[in-house]
């Protein structure tokens, strides 16, 4: 048997139980369910069941895989560190947090081996309030009691925080600034990817050109809500995706370092005093690299 709770995830029970639980796959989840050996708050459920904050998930008839969470001494560019919160900033090829096929090596065995994380997301998931793709560089809040993640969850939530992305995608866009809003959900033709789809989770990422090159565009994104691969999907959608992103981007990528988004910029709450604190991480060298190899195509703003 395996109990869950949800915190802040949302959406289907078979999405969410692989979500918290990294040992069963969303195939295995709705597979349980149909079975009849998911329940919610102790009343049986099927996948299409959509939790709310609080819900008490059990699953019968099922056994956590092993997967060893193991501290591992690691070289953190720590950012910000008190008693509450880190601030680390995330190399581009690393994985957040452990699951079926990233056993180890991931940011949360780094994180394990500095500091005692909070335990309110899960056996695998300690600390992670939020996460980034694994070729996504850039800033994660971190929490190390539960306090602190319950704090930071809710001003997720209610979207009091400050994420903004430097983003270097294909073509050059011709507006200074504008908002995606279409709703994200899972792509129906295939199901590693994310899609614009009419049932799917209201998702807004605002833009703004920083410069314009003749093949390309750097700009800042802002997310408003924070879907799975939200920023990949919208750039997408609009007939702009990301350089290098092996997923939603051409067929022929450019660079092994994935795609080139940085979590530049994090602003929260202090989860114990209150403050606002802001903070900033530069571009990894590799997006300063293709910068510098792009500058002679720069287009005047």
């Amino acid at each position: 048997m395996i109990k869950l709770q949800v915190t802040d995830q949302t959406g289907r029970i078979d999405k969410v139980i692989a979500e918290i639980e990294p040992s069963i796959s969303r195939s295995r989840a709705k597979k349980l369910s149909d079975e009849g050996s998911v329940s919610v708050n102790e009343a049986v459920v099927k996948p299409k069941y959509k939790v709310s904050a609080g819900d008490k998930i059990t699953i019968v008839n099922e056994e956590p895989q092993e997967i060893d969470l193991i501290p591992e001494k690691m070289d953190l560019d720590i950012v910000y560190e008190d008693s509450d919160v880190i601030v680390v900033n995330k190399p581009s090829g690393m994985v957040v947090h452990p699951s079926a096929g990233h056993e180890n090596h991931t940011l949360v065995n780094g994180l394990l081996a500095h500091s005692p994380l909070s335990t309110i997301n899960g056996e695998f998931r300690p600390g992670i309030v939020h996460r980034i793709d694994k070729d996504t560089s850039g800033l994660l809040m971190v929490a190390k009691n539960d306090q602190a993640h319950a704090e930071l969850s809710a001003q997720l939530k209610e979207q009091k925080n400050l994420r903004k992305y430097v983003a270097l995608v294909y073509g050059t866009i011709k507006e200074d600034q504008g908002v995606i809003n279409a709703p994200i959900g899972r792509s129906k033709s295939d199901r590693k990817k994310q899609a614009i789809v009419d049932d799917g989770r209201p998702a807004i990422t605002h833009f703004s050109v920083i410069k314009r090159f003749e093949k390309y565009t750097l700009i800042e994104c802002r997310l408003e809500t924070g879907r799975t691969h939200q920023i990949r999907v919208h750039l997408k959608y609009i007939g702009h995706p990301l350089l290098g992103d092996p997923l939603y981007g051409p067929k022929k990528v450019v660079g092994d370092h994935g795609q080139f988004l940085h979590a530049q910029e994090l602003g929260f709450e202090h989860p114990k005093t209150g403050e606002l604190m802001i903070f900033s991480a530069p571009l990894p060298d590799f997006f300063e690299k293709q910068l510098k190899k792009l500058a002679a195509t720069e287009i005047p703003m």
